[in-house]
């Protein structure tokens, strides 16, 4: 750049005199912000008067800079004030707006003249949530606050987690995924599809951020329990990463949902009109891997190689193979898989304060054979491995039921290779009851995706040789868990341990109030995803998830285990979501994955620092 266009775009920026800085207004443009901070100055100092506010890692997010190796000429910038300001969502504070900032960004009469404070907005906003009946009606307001107000969506978000979070995620984005094509208003994220085979990098720079630090990816083929939803799985990227940002403190332009769209299989969605995706049967085999090698090389190349990609709602048979594929190349993640597991593990640690012994003393069995159940186990064996005690012995302990039945040695010829280290010497079991009474669990684990398969009979067995029955329900949306916490208390006679991957409430039997857990990956992955950005990590280990299982469990206090509980209520979650990312930069640095040096002393407050705040800023 020269030092004309320099000198013109700090002009522009600081102004000339206070008389010419109101003119312009408020310099929104990051494209803008790049080039000038080539010079030494930003957008940051417009805004707050400093550098740095807001938090990150040295900013490397790029909330503000963003979109490097383009040099603008100065005719090119674009200024936001008045109208258009009140519509850009990353500065629009609606009433918020101060009288002095009115008068320097040309808003006068574009606004009613009360001037409410943030905390006024937040209160409105809620009591205007509660007055709708329908949970669906509840996530579209959100996600139109999102699109008009990103800070007070954020804040209204932290300040409710626990009422929220079922709405902006599961069990509610379920619906929403499903009707997303009638819903569907503005695009968010990108999609990707057959389409642009062999054009993903130019897809990906159309993308306005060039810092990303975590993709949240789809496909559509396994949205919670709910199947095939193609293109619609669009939900489940943008809930991720609001979480991301709300509980992990992940700054939210430094977070891309991306849906990959192959196809369907889904025959409703082929034949409705107001279906957003491809209307064509999935594609499989070597195109699908064509498709899917092209993307994740589009991604590290554009990105870099820190850039953290969370594989989410892929089937079981292609999420296997892409976190195998790729988690020696690439910073991955399943949270199905890994998040999951971890978040299991980490209430299994807990739950032993309440049902004595280690974890090798215990006996545990899972319905379901899949990615959840069959890391679970590898962790599990992983973590008692540590404490020196035999792991076949410990194998020998963990059964899985699949659809055909128990896992036996005598079916190995027809298992999936997968399966096969799980088969153990027993005789042919075909339904869950029978294979509860044969082996005698102290753990049951559901993750099977079916609804009611807990039944009334199996949670007796259950009990009938267990003072404290440990009952996970696992699978979403609520409608498909293997039981509901009612059900668990009550046939166990208030004795069952009992927690769910969707929300339940409270439950009172014979006068006492149980408190169901909720196993929900959202204690895991925001704090997870944090600890590997702020230790620039480049690769994931399992030992990474022992320590963010082993983070979470310590976590639950003496008063979460009167209640029954095995985890810490999500009030606390930005506090939870610290240490986990202390403890996974810890193991980072430890293991030799870390590059963002020196280390920091104390991995707790850098943490706490590099939160994402949802405050209003203040602009000149």
């Amino acid at each position: 750049m020269s030092s004309l266009q320099r000198h013109f775009l700090r002009r522009v920026v600081q102004g000339v005199g206070r008389e010419r800085k109101s003119r312009w207004g408020l310099i929104t443009e990051r494209k803008m912000a790049n080039v000038v901070n080539d010079g030494g100055d930003s957008t940051e100092e417009i805004v707050n008067g400093a550098v740095g506010g807001g938090g990150g890692v040295e900013d490397v997010y790029g909330e503000d800079f963003a979109t490097e190796e383009q040099f603008l000429t100065p005719w090119a910038v674009s200024i936001a004030s008045g109208y258009n300001l009140m519509r850009d969502p990353r500065h629009n504070k609606g009433t918020a707006f101060t009288e002095k900032e009115r008068d320097a960004h040309y808003l006068r009469g574009l606004l009613p003249p009360a001037i409410f404070t943030q905390e006024l907005q937040e209160k409105r906003l809620m009591h205007n949530l509660r007055q709708f009946e329908v949970p669906l009606q509840r996530y579209m307001a959100m996600m139109d606050l999102q699109e008009r107000n990103e800070r007070l969506f954020y804040k209204l978000l932290i300040d409710n987690v626990e009422e929220l979070l079922p709405v902006v995620y599961t069990p509610t984005v379920g619906e929403a995924c499903q009707k997303y094509g009638s819903i569907f208003r503005r695009p968010q994220g990108l999609y990707i599809s057959l389409k642009e085979k062999g054009k993903i990098l130019e897809v990906l720079k159309n993308w306005p951020e060039r810092n990303i630090q975590v993709i949240v990816v789809t496909d559509g083929e396994r949205i919670l329990g709910l199947g095939d939803l193609g293109c619609q799985g669009m939900g489940i990227p943008v809930g991720k990463l609001s979480l991301y940002t709300a509980l992990g403190g992940i700054r939210p332009s430094a977070c891309l949902p991306i849906t990959i769209d192959v196809g369907t299989n889904n025959e409703k969605l082929l034949n409705d009109e107001f279906y957003i995706g491809l209307k064509q049967r999935r594609a499989t085999g070597q195109e699908y891997a064509e498709l899917l090698e092209e993307f994740m090389t589009a991604v590290k190349q554009n990105y870099g190689e820190k850039v953290l990609v969370q594989f989410e709602d892929f089937a079981n048979h292609n999420a296997f193979d892409l976190l195998e594929k790729y988690t020696r190349s690439h910073l991955v993640f399943n949270d199905d898989i890994q998040g999951t597991a971890s978040v299991v593990l980490a209430g299994l640690i807990a739950a032993l304060k309440l049902v004595g012994g280690t974890l090798a003393d215990h006996k545990f069995l899972f319905l379901g054979a899949g990615e959840v159940s069959l890391q679970t186990a590898k962790l599990t064996i992983l973590l008692v491995s540590q404490t020196k005690a035999p792991v076949e012995e410990t194998r020998k302990k963990i059964w899985l039921v699949d659809s055909k039945g128990l896992i036996v040695s005598s079916r190995k010829e027809s298992l999936q290779h997968f399966k096969k280290p799980w088969a153990h010497d027993h005789e042919p079991v075909k339904n869950l009851l029978d294979a509860v009474k044969a082996i005698k669990p102290t753990v049951l684990i559901g993750s099977s995706g079916a609804g009611r398969t807990f039944t009334k009979e199996v949670v007796e067995a259950m009990a009938s040789f267990n003072e404290k029955p440990l009952i996970l329900a696992l699978s979403n949306p609520t409608s498909q868990s293997e039981c509901t916490a009612e059900e668990a208390y009550t046939w166990s006679q208030g004795r069952a341990i009992f927690a769910s991957g969707s929300p339940f409430d409270p439950v009172e039997y014979n006068g006492t109030l149980m408190v169901p857990g909720q196993a929900n990956n959202a204690y895991i992955f925001p704090g997870f995803g944090l600890g590997l950005i702020m230790s620039g990590a480049i690769r994931v280990h399992d030992d990474l998830l022992l320590a963010a299982s082993e983070a979470l469990a310590v976590q639950v206090e003496d008063e979460h285990f009167k209640k029954g509980l095995i985890y810490p209520p999500f009030t606390n979650i930005r506090k939870i979501s610290a240490n986990i990312a202390a403890k996974v930069a810890d193991k980072a640095y430890q293991l030799g994955l870390a590059s963002r040096l020196p280390r920091p002393k104390d991995l707790v407050k850098h943490a706490e620092s590099c939160m994402y705040s949802p405050l209003y800023r203040t602009y000149r």
